[in-house]
């Protein structure tokens, strides 16, 4: 693949980091810069997620094989946001308080679906290189198959927290929704 494109989809990708880092460092991210981070992080996560998924069927409809091969760098930076939203809540909500994180999981259930969704994609990015590609053969490609419980789980992560306006969150369900389908039926044709 082009190194062009590469790096190009590469620095798009650190955009929004880069803007929620000026936000903050501007004083621009609003009364609560905590919330500002975790809200940005978190949509930024399920983005670049839903377009990793977007990979397979762009490929299948433009016949560019070559665009596969920027799955990966959109899933591990899905992860990374992941992570940083993560590192957030557990920083500045519970403050790594082991009891307050246990309170927060028990009473609100769009976390724990949340974290859930994030120890799924955990093994997706420690199991992204091409060497763990060549050790696990074909258990790779099943263990990859975890995307998809973790699409659903951020769905309902994001529907969960709404409070009153879920048209964000029926978008995200309507376009992951859209994409698993989209895989079910390919996979039917090709069994």
């Amino acid at each position: 693949m082009n190194v062009f494109i590469r790096c190009t989809v590469f620095l798009l990708c650190l955009i929004p980091f880069a803007l929620i880092v000026y936000a903050i460092t501007t004083g621009s991210a609003g009364p609560d810069p905590a919330e500002f981070i975790m809200h940005s992080t978190g949509e930024w996560a399920a983005r670049l997620l839903l377009l990793s998924l977007f990979v397979s069927p762009l490929r299948t409809w433009t016949g560019w094989a070559t665009i596969m091969r920027l799955r990966r760098m959109l899933g591990l930076y899905a992860f990374f946001y992941g992570c940083v939203h993560l590192a957030t809540f557990g920083h500045f909500y519970v403050g790594w308080t082991y009891s307050l994180l246990i309170e927060e999981f028990t009473e609100r259930p769009y976390i724990t679906v949340g974290f859930s969704a994030w120890l799924l994609m955990l093994p997706l990015a420690l199991t992204s290189t091409r060497a763990m590609q060549r050790r696990l053969r074909k258990n790779w490609q099943r263990l990859h198959r975890l995307v998809y419980p973790a699409a659903i789980l951020v769905c309902l992560h994001i529907l969960w927290q709404a409070r009153s306006d879920i048209g964000e969150p029926l978008i995200y369900i309507g376009l992951f929704g859209w994409m698993l389908i989209w895989r079910f039926f390919r996979q039917r044709r090709v069994v």
